[in-house]
């Protein structure tokens, strides 16, 4: 092979972030460096693979088509990768569990109680992830199994439903709608919200600015490419845009993030809580995990399972 994966990796990150200056402060190397691996991966191939231009760089038609191959590449190598340290944390009695923003026992504190009552030789190792990128499959990659709110559905990823919440918007203290007690979604739909990173799964995303209530993308969005929870609640502070999260986030936002309030989505669709694995797991554990999580929800676990917050959980999905 002429170029080696390194490059390819440099390059899918100049492609999707359209600028050299942003692409190497995500990929923490230098500009110049990173500049010189394309060009030199261009010289290699023989084909020019982005168009500058002022504003950035732009993948050209050869580029494109290259970058589809070079994303399937870079997949592949990190699916194997990722089967080897499945291997490996299945064989030491560890899981390593994804989640989003807050930390898990935040969304669903009774199941890791419980699990460790049925396994109390297993190790939970917590992750923090960013917004999902790409498929839902290649999100899981560095994990065994994640909580996630409302995933996109990925053929390659199991995903176990827990209960369904509600939808609350997050604004900051001097937004125009902060005084108001309970919203609906015809309040919002026309709101700016933040904007997240291109990269980001754009149903997910659209998810959080309502597009399933109006039907496509939001007509107003910042030009921030946030990519955690924590970068979008700044951003919210700052009174420029608002965002929506599900209840159980808006409980410890609104309590620990000042010059933000949190307001109830009266007729917005439920956020749905999940457990979710990609089908190839190596980890039994996981299985474990998820035969818990069934119990809790079939209320079969032995009075472990604490009263549910009536006023964040709307009902149990089957």
């Amino acid at each position: 092979m002429p170029f080696r994966l390194e490059q390819l990796r440099y390059f899918v990150a100049v492609a999707e972030d359209g600028q050299f200056t942003r692409a190497a402060r995500n990929l923490h190397v230098a500009q110049p460096a990173l500049s010189q691996a394309i060009s030199h991966l261009e010289c290699e191939l023989g084909v020019e693979l982005l168009t500058r231009h002022a504003r950035g760089v732009t993948p050209t038609p050869a580029g494109d088509v290259f970058l589809t191959k070079a994303r399937v590449a870079l997949a592949a190598t990190k699916d194997a990768a990722m089967t080897a340290r499945s291997l490996a944390r299945a064989a030491a009695g560890t899981v390593e569990f994804g989640f989003l923003g807050l930390p898990p026992m935040t969304d669903a504190p009774h199941l890791f109680s419980a699990f460790a009552d049925e396994h109390p030789d297993a190790e939970l190792s917590f992750r923090g992830l960013p917004y999902p990128r790409g498929s839902l499959a290649s999100w899981l990659a560095d994990v065994d199994v994640a909580l996630c709110h409302s995933p996109t559905p990925d053929p390659e990823v199991q995903v176990f439903p827990l209960w369904a919440e509600k939808r609350f918007v997050v604004a900051a203290t001097n937004h125009p709608l902060a005084r108001r007690s309970e919203l609906g979604i015809e309040d919002v739909l026309d709101a700016t919200y933040v904007g997240s990173h291109p990269g980001v799964d754009p149903i997910w995303a659209g998810f959080w600015t309502l597009d399933d209530h109006r039907g496509g993308p939001a007509p107003n969005v910042t030009a921030d490419r946030t990519l955690t929870l924590a970068a979008t609640i700044s951003n919210v502070a700052s009174g420029r845009a608002i965002t929506t999260v599900a209840a159980c986030q808006a409980a410890i936002v609104g309590q620990l993030v000042t010059g933000v309030v949190t307001i109830p989505l009266s007729d917005a669709n439920p956020a749905v809580l999940s457990l979710l694995w990609r089908r190839d797991v190596q980890n039994p554990l996981v299985r474990s995990l998820a035969a818990v999580a069934k119990q809790l929800i079939e209320g079969d676990d032995g009075g472990r399972m604490p009263a549910p917050r009536r006023d964040q959980r709307l009902r149990a999905v089957p």
